[in-house]
Parts: structure tokens; C-alpha cells; sequence
């Protein structure tokens, strides 16, 4: 790798041994993927997704220390992952005692090393730190040094910015230093379609089924989407963001994708078309049968695969403020056309504080709570993987949560229908 003069004063300790071992890192990182240069990161915020103070990763907080030792707060300050508990979600005294006492012991001391790391703010917890509320939305073309997986791929595909999937330790180190090893999603070529997906369905695709097909055909490959813009349009709206949201964060955890192009929509496919797919590339066609095929390919890990649901969460990744009110008047609907006032299974809605805040000031934050509705910035994923919790029959229309934990998938209709069922339905 050929680095810059002031690189290379880095890695030779000009600004101590702790940013030498930095600088060290990122260059055995950058030499094992090929890169022959580092780049500036341009955006103006990094993020980590590392936001839980799991007692199992000892080492990642004393390697935290190491950094704060050795002067090393971040040349960028930064979001973070959403906090692992919420004492608004439901749960029992053995799962909070699993929670308090053996998982998440060293949450408020690894917070404070994150303040004084360089996070943004206490509401700076989310995995949807792109979102207008939040303030952490990269530009085109700005070079990230990101780990999360759906904030990568969303940043990467509808932002048109450039991060590869980083590590959760690589991400902070790239923020620290302000370089990133350049290779991948950064280059020209590394960011060329070797799918073509064709979208041949009669109805507009769930976003997460759609995501979760593409993501295990292509796994970490780009696919270039033909035939979406059918139902989204030309256009980023705050409906075409929110659906390519959730479409690209089931891409990236069924499969591994770290970006994707949707034809005449996002910016890169806006400008440059098929010029974006590379010779020789694949074919994979999605129609009715084929989301039904993989639908009903989801292995049901319930104990009781016919126990009524528990608990219901929606919002993995985080809800926008748009999704929010569609769901509130979604909700209403339901309950008035069932003749119910609250919802019939205890649901968790999931946005960031920002997120929150903002619905705050509208009339939807009461409407919502009025139907039985919890608003909450928690991480459903790291609520299910609480042992105890995994034993609950939970549902979710997210596919991210259906892949990593016990939880149940269905489409964003049958979840209404469920949860606004006189009686819940098994």
C-alpha cells in the first residue's frame, strides 16, 4: 500500500505508539483486500455498531481504553446501534434478571467510553442514523468508515455514498484515524452489478420478502433491481426511502449485500443505467411464485409452532416518522373495523429517540399509545437474544430479526391482521 507522507508519519508513531497500532491496523486491513491506497473519510459523522455493554466483549472495552489512554477520541464524532434494553417492552423478572445481571452488566460504563469516544448525543442510538430526525446522513459521495449492515447498504444504495462492510472495531478505527483502506464499495469497478434482477410480480413486492429473495440468491454480490420502479417511481420519496430502507436491510442480513442499484431510481442507476452492470452478469427473475417460494422456505423455531404470539415487534431496522403514521392509521382502521380499542397482542413499535420526538409533536405518538401501542428506541435483536426471551412466541415483519432470533415472520398485512384480531390468531 502507498500512503501519503502524513500516513506514513502516523503508522512511524508521529502521533504516538496507540495511533501507530491504528494506522498499523488499517493497513493490514487494506493489504488483505488489495487496496493500494488509503482515502480520506468525507462524511461528517461516523457510526458504530457496537451499542451494548455485552459482559462477553471484555476485550473490545479494553481496547477502548487503550484508545482513550493514548488521546485517541475520534476525528469524527458518531452515532451508535440502538441500546439493548427499554424498561417500557414487556418482559419478566427472570428475563430481566438475565438481562441486568449476566448480559448487559457493563452497559453504563461502555456509554460513557462512547461519550467520551465522540458520540453525538444520548439520543444518538439507532441504526437508522441516516434519517433526517437524526442528523447523520451522509452525502453522494462522501467515503464512510460504517460497520452496521442496513445503515451501509441504505448509505451505499440510496444515499449513493461509499463504505464497504466494515468491522465494528475497523469502523471506529477508520473514524479515529480519517483514513480507510480503499478497495470494494469505494472503487468504480468494485460498485458494478453481477445480478440483473428482473421484479415480474402482479402487486407491489413485500419490501422485506423482496429483500430477503435477493439477499440469498446474490449474497454479497451487487444486484442491479429492473422492474421496482413500477410501484416506487422515479423519485426518493419518504414511501420509496422507507420501503428500499427495509428492502436493502434484508438484502444485507439474508444474504450479505452491501449495495444495490434499483433502476431509474437510485443515483447511481439514475445516471449511469445499465452502464452499472458488469459482462456476464446473472439473471435471477422474481415473481409470485418465486417470494411464495421463499417464504415458505423460513424455518418455524417456535417450541409450539401453532402457540398464539406473545409479543410483536415492528421496526428492525427503526421505523421512520412516515412509517409510524402509516401504521397508526393503518391500526385504527383495523380496530374500528374489529370493534377493538387496543391492539390484541402486546406490540412494540421501534424508531429512534429523534424519530420519537418528532412523532411527539403530532397527534399520532397519543393515537398510537391510545391503541396499546409501546414506542420504544430499543433493538429488538438484542432483546431476542436474551435465552429466555428467544422462548417467546414472537412475531415481526422484519426479516433482519426473523434471521438472527426466534422470531416469526409475516408480511405487514398479516401483522395487522394479528394483532388486531378479536383474538389473536395462532
Amino acid at each position: 500500500m502507498i500512503l501519503t507522507p502524513e500516513q506514513q508519519a502516523l503508522l512511524d508513531g508521529s502521533r504516538g505508539e496507540t495511533m501507530a497500532k491504528v494506522m498499523k491496523t488499517l493497513v493490514m486491513y487494506g493489504d488483505a483486500f488489495g487496496a493500494e491506497r488509503m482515502v480520506p473519510v468525507t462524511s461528517k459523522y461516523g457510526h458504530t455498531v457496537i451499542s451494548f455493554g455485552l459482559k462477553a466483549i471484555k476485550p473490545v472495552y479494553e481496547l477502548y481504553d487503550q484508545l482513550l489512554d493514548g488521546g485517541l477520541a475520534s476525528a469524527q464524532k458518531f452515532t451508535a446501534d440502538p441500546r439493548p434494553l427499554d424498561p417500557r417492552v414487556p418482559s419478566s423478572l427472570a428475563e430481566d434478571l438475565v438481562f441486568k445481571k449476566i448480559m448487559y452488566t457493563d452497559q453504563k460504563p461502555y456509554e460513557e467510553q462512547l461519550r467520551r469516544l465522540g458520540i453525538t448525543s444520548d439520543d444518538g442510538y439507532t441504526c437508522t442514523c441516516y434519517l433526517d430526525e437524526v442528523g447523520n446522513k451522509p452525502e453522494e459521495g462522501d467515503v464512510l468508515s460504517w460497520a452496521e449492515s442496513s445503515a451501509v447498504v441504505y448509505a451505499n444504495s440510496v444515499l449513493g455514498a461509499r463504505c464497504n462492510r466494515n468491522s465494528g472495531i475497523i469502523e471506529l478505527m477508520g473514524s479515529i484515524a480519517g483514513f480507510v483502506p480503499e478497495f470494494g464499495l469505494l472503487t468504480d469497478e468494485g460498485r458494478k452489478a453481477s445480478w440483473v434482477v428482473e421484479v415480474r410480480c402482479s402487486k407491489r413486492p413485500e419490501a422485506q420478502l423482496l429483500g430477503s429473495a435477493v439477499g440469498m440468491k446474490v449474497m454479497e454480490d451487487v444486484p442491479y433491481v429492473k422492474g421496482l420502479d413500477r410501484w416506487l417511481g422515479a423519485e426518493l420519496s419518504d414511501e420509496a426511502c422507507a420501503y428500499l430502507k427495509d428492502f436493502g436491510a434484508a438484502t444485507a442480513s439474508n444474504g450479505a449485500v452491501g449495495l444495490y442499484h434499483i433502476e431509474n431510481l437510485t443515483p447511481e442507476a439514475k445516471k449511469q443505467g445499465e452502464a452499472l452492470i458488469r459482462e456476464g452478469a446473472q439473471l435471477y427473475v422474481i415473481d409470485d411464485q418465486e417470494l411464495e417460494r421463499v417464504r415458505q422456505s423460513y424455518p418455524v423455531v417456535w417450541k409450539d409452532p401453532g402457540a398464539k404470539p406473545e409479543l410483536c415487534f415492528i421496526g428492525c431496522p427503526h421505523l421512520s416518522t412516515s412509517q409510524l403514521i402509516s401504521w397508526a392509521d393503518r391500526l385504527e382502521a383495523a380496530l374500528r373495523e374489529n370493534g377493538l380499542d387496543k391492539v390484541s397482542v402486546p406490540t412494540v413499535f421501534t424508531a429512534s429517540t429523534p424519530v420519537l420526538k418528532a412523532l411527539e409533536k403530532t397527534i399520532y405518538a397519543s393515537k398510537l399509545r391510545s391503541y396499546g401501542v409501546i414506542l420504544s428506541y430499543i433493538c429488538p435483536l438484542m432483546y431476542m437474544n436474551n435465552p429466555l426471551c428467544k422462548k417467546k412466541a414472537v412475531i415481526t415483519c422484519s426479516n433482519k430479526l426473523r434471521t438472527y432470533t426466534s422470531a416469526r415472520y409475516y408480511t405487514e398485512d398479516e401483522i395487522l391482521a394479528i394483532i388486531t384480531a378479536k383474538e389473536a390468531a395462532k
